[in-house]
């Protein structure tokens, strides 16, 4: 356990920044009077997102591997992280749907309908707890490995090669 650490204490810093952005989307309105603007400005989520990963890459490079750490370390690291905060998906949407913004989803429905984007049924089923939990237990691993990717080819730091190695 001990070894993961670094990357719980990750995984739920990213679980409490995914909250705290869900209650600024609904004191902006996008979950409720500015809903038809929610699927643009959700979107910039990924730079806190990013942010997560990069800042806890470096941590595992610093604090766990003195400074080096390699990409195969890094994406190890980070796939940790995504595998976390993916269990915790379903809770996090609960909790955002129950707690933060227990109207999304009918709000979501009648935006839906009302703008000819969905039919009652198809909106019903698209908006729902059960369908955000599905849509997060697929997008949450797939968007955190190509981030993870990503980020561990700019955080990785290879050991300087020994004066007898260059000879």
């Amino acid at each position: 356990m001990k070894n993961i650490s670094i990357e719980i204490k990750w995984a739920l810093i990213f679980v409490i920044i995914q909250l705290l952005w869900m209650m600024l989307e609904r004191v902006a309105g996008l979950h409720g009077v500015n809903i038809d603007k929610h699927a643009m400005f959700t979107n910039f989520f990924a730079i806190p997102a990013i942010a997560v990963y990069v800042i806890a890459l470096l941590d595992k490079r610093k604090n766990h591997y003195g400074g080096f750490m390699t990409y195969k370390q890094g994406f190890i690291s980070g796939l940790i992280i995504t595998i976390i905060v993916t269990l915790l998906s379903p809770l996090t949407q609960y909790t955002v749907s129950t707690v933060i913004s227990p109207n999304y989803f009918q709000n979501a429905i009648d935006y839906a309908v009302s703008s000819g984007k969905l039919p009652q049924d198809a909106a019903e089923i698209y908006y729902s707890l059960k369908s955000y939990i599905i849509q997060g237990l697929i997008g949450v691993p797939v968007m955190g490995i190509i981030t993870t990717a990503i980020v561990a080819l700019f955080t990785r730091k290879n050991n300087k090669p020994e004066v007898a190695d260059v000879v």
